[in-house]
């Protein structure tokens, strides 16, 4: 199993490209960022600075999407930064949430999506797409350029839509039985699709917090960094009701049924631990969602995952012991998971 680490592009930058270092040294494989040009700092300008100041690390959004940059823009960023550094980048690729309900915008349509991703990948690649009518290549991009896409989805018809389209997917949350049902979903959508399932990679993201014993006062500690994630999540799953209703039975009620409770969201504490819009998520959803306790718990959760077809963990890093999580994973987590 690949490890990576996921950061918000808060200033200043140095601090983002020493954790990313920090992680590479300690075994991760992918450093993600969040992608919301209001609310952190530019990434695909940082991207540039960690893969200078890292050896191996893949870098990438988690997750862009189709409307805030034109699709030839993307193209090329990631273009060039592999022509720079040699390959080491992944396009994360969602419906945006943040990023478009900041500045006033809906997000897109899952139609937008797939025409975004088609044309991203095949001129990352140096290969010819069609912007609307208009045929373009960017003549500049070397032969054996790769850009894989990979697309983060909840939803029956995006999950469907990943399985047949994205060269990966991106689930944003480490529940077991979620991941089952998701996994599957994906991996039969590639099947009937007429793909090989094993190319689909398989990447769950979710906080981690190590703690020391599992004292209930180091574990009520954990889920208080944790929480906002299950806000962050409920922003989709709320997407979903509104779109399949709750007892639908088209999504699974172990994923919809603790947004009850949910009154709003203010994405100006977005990411962040203490976000008092997530008081309504339960200690049950964030043991669920996310990876918390001593290590021994961590080991056993992400074998598990892996069991269950996850090719990569992605640790989100937004809470008080960044440093402390890093350095644990890479002397106790991973190289016990991958034994």
């Amino acid at each position: 199993m690949d490890f990576g680490l996921v950061l918000q592009t808060d200033p200043p930058a140095s601090r983002v490209i020493e954790l990313m270092q920090r992680a590479e040294r300690n075994g991760f494989t992918h450093g993600w960022t969040f992608d919301s040009a209001v609310l952190w700092q530019e990434p695909f300008v940082i991207y540039s600075q960690i893969l200078a100041n890292t050896r191996r690390l893949t870098v990438g959004p988690m997750v862009t999407n189709a409307g805030t940059r034109t699709w030839e823009v993307t193209a090329s960023t990631f273009a060039t930064l592999n022509d720079m550094f040699g390959n080491r980048t992944v396009c994360g690729i969602g419906r945006g949430d943040s990023a478009m309900r900041v500045a006033g915008r809906k997000p897109n349509t899952l139609a937008r999506i797939s025409d975004a991703m088609k044309v991203i990948r095949a001129l990352g690649r140096g290969e010819e797409a069609d912007l609307g009518g208009t045929a373009v290549r960017l003549p500049w991009v070397r032969d054996g350029a790769e850009l894989p896409v990979w697309m983060a989805a909840y939803g029956p018809k995006a999950l469907k839509m990943t399985g047949e389209e994205a060269d990966g997917f991106i689930l944003q949350l480490a529940d077991l039985y979620l991941t089952e049902y998701m996994v599957k979903a994906v991996k039969d959508a590639a099947v009937a699709a007429g793909r090989d399932p094993s190319e689909v990679t398989i990447c769950v993201a979710a906080p981690a917090y190590v703690t020391k014993d599992d004292s209930p006062e180091a574990l009520a500690h954990a889920r208080e960094q944790c929480r906002w994630f299950g806000g962050m999540v409920g922003n989709h799953v709320a997407d979903l009701v509104t779109r399949y209703g709750a007892d639908s039975g088209a999504v699974p009620a172990e994923l919809t049924g603790y947004i009850k409770a949910r009154e709003g969201y203010d994405y100006a504490h977005h990411g962040r631990s203490g976000n008092p819009d997530t008081r309504f998520v339960p200690d049950e959803i964030v043991d669920r969602f996310c990876v918390i306790g001593p290590v021994e718990r961590h080991i056993e959760k992400l074998k598990a995952l892996r069991e269950l077809g996850v090719d990569q963990f992605a640790v989100y890093d937004m809470h008080d012991a960044q440093e402390a999580v890093i350095d644990a994973y890479g002397s106790a987590v991973i190289a016990a998971v991958n034994a």
